[in-house]
């Protein structure tokens, strides 16, 4: 990769330029990972940004986590006989807290493995 370089003054500055990448695919973990890295990782934040990784890797975590948030709501749903299709007929507000419940379990574990890394 050949760079070029502007004069200003004295010194030298080299022409960079950061290609325009779809967002689509990133959720709110991966905005909370962009967050993240900006705040407390900013020499990987800048490597990924330099090197036009930073947004795969941001749909990257947004997938994984996303992944990891469905196979942790399935085990739960298993592992629990209160979260049945009839149990959610009979008592519903029960049934919801429940299901509020593991859901904030489960991004809780999604942010300390995924997100923070």
């Amino acid at each position: 990769m050949k760079l070029i370089y502007t004069r200003n003054g004295d010194y030298l500055f080299p022409n960079l330029t950061i290609k325009n990448q779809s967002t689509n695919g990133i959720n709110k973990y991966g905005y909370l990972r962009l967050h993240y890295l900006k705040e407390n990782k900013k020499a990987l934040y800048t490597t990924l940004l330099m090197t036009n990784e930073l947004t795969n890797n941001l749909i990257s975590v947004s997938k994984n986590s996303e992944d990891r948030l469905q196979i942790l709501m399935k085990n739960y749903k298993n592992s629990d006989e209160r979260l049945s299709e009839e149990n959610k007929e009979i008592n519903h507000i029960e049934w919801s807290k429940l299901m509020n419940n593991y859901k904030n379990m489960a991004e809780e574990i999604i942010l300390k493995e995924l997100i923070f890394i």
